[in-house]
């Protein structure tokens, strides 16, 4: 279950050096943020940070962005990055419904999506961080044959998400499964802190990656 009431948590994101405050303002420009070119890599809903983390030390010549709309989570992020002062590392607490305003056409390379809320009921549907209306979005703010990786123990959000693809017109779905600690693609899988726990209970894993196609230049 996530937190949801750390006293003063958004005092201490809004003091966070780790923290971009004004996200539109570096839609765009996000190189000036990093001071670099390097590619951009997102993770919407990124928790308490373990992953996008790890990955940032993995990879130096990768720059990561974490989103998280929950401030009782991405204070326990901020006090990771605090300790690791990772430079290619920021994050932003926002809705995911606001991604295009943040990032300009183009400008992110890859999208991580784990362990996302599942909305269980019918008419939230379009919330789904896989459904078409997301895809959509995504479309918007990746490169030309960007990726988007995403891992969930809900089988039956995976399900409506492998429709979903289907369904979208400009995806191609490069390959899933439905038990990825059992599977060729568990090479280099990086654990989130759900899906550490989900493991130890025993739960299949499930991972699709998904590539944009057909955007006009």
């Amino acid at each position: 279950m996530r937190l949801r009431n750390v006293p003063g948590s958004r005092d201490i994101i809004r003091e966070s050096w780790f923290t971009i405050k004004d996200e539109t303002e570096y839609r765009g420009k996000w190189n000036t943020v990093f001071g670099n070119d390097h590619p951009i890599y997102i993770e919407i809903g990124m928790g308490k940070g373990q992953f996008i983390m790890t990955l940032a030390k993995q990879n130096p010549d990768i720059n990561y962005i974490g989103i998280e709309k929950y401030s009782s989570v991405l204070v326990r992020a901020i006090e990771k990055q605090e300790e690791e002062d990772l430079p290619n590392l920021y994050f932003i607490r926002m809705e995911a419904e606001n991604i295009t305003e943040v990032f300009e056409e183009g400008e992110v390379s890859r999208i991580y999506l784990n362990f996302s809320d599942p909305w269980p009921k019918d008419r939230h549907a379009k919330r789904r961080l896989t459904s078409v209306q997301f895809l959509e979005r995504y479309e918007k703010i990746l490169v030309k044959e960007g990726h988007v990786i995403f891992k969930t123990d809900n089988k039956d959000l995976f399900d409506f998400s492998l429709e979903q693809v289907e369904q979208a017109q400009n995806w191609e779905l490069l390959n899933h499964t439905f038990d990825l600690h059992h599977s060729e693609y568990i090479e280099g899988n990086v654990m989130t802190e759900y899906e550490t726990r989900f493991v130890e209970k025993g739960n299949a894993i499930c991972r699709m990656e998904i590539v944009m196609t057909n955007k006009k230049d």
